[in-house]
């Protein structure tokens, strides 16, 4: 599939590129190292987002270029929608009428572009995308170096999930080699959090349960605690790792309440517990220590019912052997 994705580019000459609503460190950078790259062909291309650039990614290169905008208002030779589970990901419509080519790394992500550029043994997109630069002959600028290994940083948690490989690592040495600078971006993306955050994040944790187990963790934010910070949205990002820092915890919940009885709820686990199967119970997705999903619900029955879910999934997880390792059954 690489190869028909390179075919495309060297075939065509104006192109989109987009990710999800409220971009994330994998979708935004990757979405701009593509765009270094095709710029570097000669390529016309654009970033289009329906939402803004999240603060944490601002100092990312070619972040102040970003379109935001609520649809797509011309046609391209091809959109590439990055980091996205189905088409209305993305919010924009006019998708429809696109010719997509839809790259991902998640096992649960539709089939839902012109062109399908699924690898799920990819840590994050920048990955991918790392790989397609390599495959086209480009140079590895320290634009797209930075973008790549913001993308990588992001989505393996900071290389502390188990996504993280090997070739993770090679290819963040080959970024540092070529540009990237890894305290720079650590400290732009994750040391500098507005005080509304950190006030939401306190409000929060006062919430935080665990089950009877001590292995099931989970947290709310009401629509009043989100108010009363001054937060938005975006602040939320990264709570839900807190309890996940728990010893003895190997699942957590965040359940988000927005308007109209609507949730969004993150999953996030350790190492042997797949959450990204409880996700896709309640048509969601995501990686195996880290999925999520938005439903309409009422909050005591959605929290007992994915509470009960985690509890399976923790219940049903391969044993680990003496040196943390999954038990494989013969």
């Amino acid at each position: 599939m690489l190869g028909e994705v390179t075919d495309l580019i060297e075939k065509h000459q104006k192109f989109a590129i987009t990710s999800h609503i409220r971009p994330d460190g994998d979708g935004l950078g990757s979405s701009l190292a593509l765009n270094w790259i095709l710029r570097s062909l000669n390529k016309d291309s654009e970033v289009v987002m329906r939402d803004p650039v999240p603060q944490a990614y601002l100092n990312l290169p070619g972040a102040s270029e970003v379109l935001v905008v609520p649809d797509l208002d011309c046609q391209y030779d091809a959109v590439f929608v990055i980091e996205c589970s189905d088409v209305t990901r993305p919010g924009l419509p006019a998708l429809n009428t696109q010719f997509v080519v839809n790259i991902d790394h998640h096992t649960t992500t539709e089939l839902f572009g012109n062109l399908n550029w699924i690898d799920s043994t990819a840590a994050a997109v920048g990955e991918m995308v790392y790989n397609l630069a390599k495959a086209m002959g480009v140079k590895i600028t320290p634009e797209i170096a930075s973008c790549v290994y913001a993308a990588l940083l992001t989505d393996t948690g900071s290389f502390h999930f188990s996504n993280t490989t090997e070739r993770t690592f090679k290819i963040a040495s080959d970024l540092v080699k070529y540009g990237a600078q890894p305290a720079k971006l650590s400290q732009a993306i994750f040391y500098q959090y507005p005080y509304a955050k950190i006030k939401l994040t306190g409000a929060v944790l006062s919430t935080l349960q665990c089950d009877e187990t001590g292995k099931i963790a989970w947290i709310q934010m009401t629509h009043k605690a989100m108010q009363e910070s001054g937060a938005t949205e975006e602040d939320t990002d990264g709570i839900i790792t807190y309890p996940l820092t728990i010893g003895d915890v190997e699942a957590a919940a965040f359940f988000r309440e927005l308007a109209n009885s609507t949730y969004r709820v993150s999953l996030r686990s350790k190492n042997r517990v797949n959450v990204a199967q409880v996700a896709e119970h309640f048509g969601g997705g995501g990686h195996k220590n880290a999925a999520g999903f938005t439903r309409v619900a009422n909050y005591d029955e959605l929290s007992r019912d994915v509470l009960a879910r985690l509890k399976a999934a923790v219940a049903n997880a391969p044993a680990l052997n003496g040196h943390g390792n999954e038990i494989k059954p013969r």
